[in-house]
């Protein structure tokens, strides 16, 4: 991890902020995910932002307007804005990034805490409070959760 990455506990996965939105005149953001097996952020969609994962290591399942993707280390999967989507890693662990361009990076700011280690964070689900909070946070930032996460 570079001195200069933002290091962050999101649910359950750890986050690595590698290009802020505020370091670039684009307003690209690129955020490192590493999840353990059956993470998977409810069904949602963002309404301001595109958003793309590259698959850097593991197995994930997307779901795209329900249209299913599997995909494997170097895949690119695009989610175009407003496209119901999820995904879930099916494999032991997984890493990808995300590139977006609207108020993502500033959701996950808000949403998450500073990580204490490098180490994933504690792999307990959800308390019902913790998903309201989710659920206010996205919708303030143009995210609408719309179900429970895909299988």
């Amino acid at each position: 991890m570079t001195a200069t990455a933002d290091s962050l506990w999101f649910m359950t996965a750890h986050l690595l902020i590698r290009l802020k939105q505020s370091d670039n005149t684009e307003g690209l953001s690129i955020i490192e995910h590493r999840m353990a097996k059956d993470f998977a952020p409810p069904l949602h969609v963002h309404h301001q932002e595109s958003e793309t994962f590259v698959i850097l290591e593991g197995r994930f399942r997307f779901q795209r307007d329900g249209e299913v993707i599997e995909a494997d280390v170097g895949d690119t999967i695009h989610l175009p804005k407003n496209c119901v989507h999820g995904f879930r890693v099916v494999s032991d662990y997984g890493r990808c990034l995300t590139i977006t361009n609207g108020p993502f990076e500033d959701m996950v700011r808000a949403a998450a805490r500073p990580a204490a280690t490098d180490e994933l964070p504690e792999q307990t689900p959800p308390t019902l409070e913790q998903q309201q909070a989710l659920a206010q946070i996205c919708s303030a930032h143009a995210i609408d959760l719309l179900g429970p996460p895909i299988a």
